[in-house]
């Protein structure tokens, strides 16, 4: 295909070449260099005129983002099973430095399951703090009971007493 040749852009990808073409000449600009111009910005949106959905252009920076890191991963995945295969020489080294590591690794334990301990107490003493507050909230709860007569009564009044009187 000789250079300057538009037979690979879509209709659209042309239409929108004269278009663009039509309103720079309108702004004054002369004919060659609008339809210079005019082609330069149809390839800009359109991934330089290869594709015609242009759909690595028409991403968001999050998708291109994913794309790229998805990428990455599965290069980290291909270069670990491949290190796993080769793994009977390394296996003995391991073993020797697992030895030195222990201590590292009780020190690190002791600090999470005290962590958890104290993590344990707080949630325990919310929850506890909750409850009575919920107990007080619905001690409080007046529920009134319109009689036949039309007058109310409070019938938690009497419940109170009664739990009061129990203790």
């Amino acid at each position: 295909m000789p250079r300057g040749d538009k037979s690979s852009y879509s209709n659209r990808q042309q239409r929108k070449a004269r278009h663009i073409e039509e309103g720079y000449e309108d702004r004054g600009l002369p004919e060659d260099e609008a339809e210079r111009r005019a082609w330069a910005t149809v390839n800009k949106q359109s991934a330089r005129g290869k594709s015609k959905t242009a759909a690595s252009s028409n991403r968001s920076a999050a998708a291109k983002k994913a794309a790229r890191t998805r990428k990455r991963n599965a290069s980290k995945t291909t270069a670990r099973s491949s290190s796993t295969r080769r793994s009977g020489v390394r296996k003995a080294t391991a073993k020797r430095s697992s030895v030195r590591k222990t201590g590292a690794r009780k020190a690190t334990a002791r600090k999470t399951a005290a962590r958890k301990t104290t993590a344990r107490k707080t949630t325990a003493r919310r929850s506890t703090g909750r409850k009575l507050t919920r107990k007080t909230t619905a001690r409080r709860a007046t529920t009134r009971r319109t009689t036949a007569r039309g007058t109310t009564t409070r019938r938690t009044t009497a419940r109170k007493t009664a739990r009061r009187s129990a203790r």
